[in-house]
C-alpha cells in the first residue's frame, strides 16, 4: 500500500534487487506454510516485513538490508503466497500472517525487533498487539486513511481485487492497486512493459491479504478503539517529511493508540523507504538503552 510514486521508484530500484541472491532458509508456520527467509550482518536480531507486492527480490528490503547489516543481523522474508513462501496451507486471514511473522521471530532466536514498511508495518503493529515476541518495533507509514485528508479506499476492494484474480485478470487486479493508492494513468499504462511486472502479476493474489490488513483502517475515520491496546513493545512510528497530510496524520494517531508509542517524520522522505536515510533513526531507536 503506498502513495503515487510506489512502481516509478521500484523501476529505478530494479538494479539493486537483482542483487545475488544468498541461501534461502525456512521457517514453519503455525498452519504448516513454508516462509522463506535469509539473513545477513551481525548484531541483534531485526525482522523486516514488506508490503503489498513487495518480496525479498523486489522492493525495499535488500536497500534496508544493505543500510543496517553492519549494526543487526537483518532477517528479510517473503510474505506468504510471494517468492519462495507458500501460498498457505489454509484459508486467508490477517492472523495468518501473524503467526508467519511469529515463525521467522522464532528462527531469528525467539525474539528479535521488526521493521515493518507500508502494509508491513500494519501486520508489525498487529503481531506486536497480539502480543508477538517483538522486542522493538519501528513502523513506517502503515497506509491508513484516518480523517478528511483524502478520499476513503472503497470498502470492497478486497472482494474487487478476488473477483479479478479468479477471472485470471491478474493484471487489472494489479492495475486497481495503483490507480487507487493514486498512480497517474500514464504511469499505469506502460507499468507492464518494465522487467518488475511479471513478479508485480504473480503476487497479485496477495494484493487481497494486503487490504484485509489495512481497509478498516482506510475509511476516513479515527482508529478503532483499543485497536493496539495490547501492545507492550516500545514503537517508533514514522512518516516521511514529503509524506502528504493524510499520511502524516495517520501515523501521529497510530502513535497515539500504542501504549509505549512514539511519532517522528524523516526529513526528505515519501513512502519510499529509502535505507540510509531510515538507517539512523531505525538504528537510534532499536539499539536505545
Amino acid at each position: 500500500m503506498s502513495e503515487p510514486t510506489t512502481a516509478q521508484h521500484q523501476t529505478r530500484e530494479t538494479e539493486m534487487t537483482t542483487k545475488t541472491a544468498t541461501a534461502s532458509h525456512f521457517a514453519r508456520s503455525a498452519d504448516g506454510t513454508r516462509i522463506a527467509y535469509e539473513a545477513h550482518g551481525r548484531g541483534p536480531a531485526l525482522v523486516l516485513v514488506d508490503g503489498a507486492l513487495c518480496q525479498r527480490t523486489l522492493g525495499p528490503s535488500r536497500d534496508l538490508t544493505s543500510a543496517l547489516e553492519g549494526s543487526f543481523t537483518v532477517h528479510s522474508y517473503d510474505r506468504r503466497g510471494r517468492g519462495e513462501s507458500g501460498a498457505g496451507k489454509t484459508a486467508y486471514h490477517p492472523d495468518r500472517e501473524v503467526e508467519d511473522l511469529v515463525a521467522v521471530l522464532e528462527a531469528a532466536g525467539g525474539h528479535a525487533h521488526v521493521l515493518g514498511t507500508s502494509s508491513g508495518a500494519a501486520l508489525a503493529l498487529a503481531a506486536a498487539a497480539q502480543g508477538a515476541p517483538i522486542d522493538r518495533l519501528v513502523a513506517y507509514e502503515a497506509p491508513f486513511v484516518v480523517d478528511g485528508e483524502r478520499e476513503p479506499v472503497d470498502a470492497d476492494m478486497p472482494a474487487r481485487t478476488r473477483e479479478l484474480v479468479a477471472a485470471g485478470r491478474r493484471g487489472e487486479a494489479v492495475k486497481l492497486f495503483m490507480r487507487t493508492v493514486g498512480m497517474p494513468a500514464p504511469m499505469v499504462a506502460v507499468m507492464p512493459l518494465f522487467p518488475m511486472w511479471k513478479k508485480l502479476v504473480t503476487a497479485a493474489h496477495t494484493l487481497a491479504h494486503d487490504w484485509d490488513l489495512c481497509i478498516e483502517e482506510q475509511q476516513g475515520r479515527p482508529l478503532r478503539a483499543g485497536l493496539y491496546a495490547g501492545s507492550t513493545v516500545p514503537t517508533l512510528v514514522l512518516a516521511g517529511g514529503k509524506s502528504p497530510a493524510y499520511m502524516k496524520n495517520a501515523q501521529q494517531a497510530i502513535a497515539d493508540a500504542v501504549p509505549r508509542g512514539r511519532y517522528l517524520e524523516v526529513a526528505g522522505q515519501t513512502h519510499m523507504v529509502k535505507g540510509k536515510a531510515l538507517a539512523p533513526v531505525v538504528t537510534e531507536h532499536l539499539l536505545a538503552t
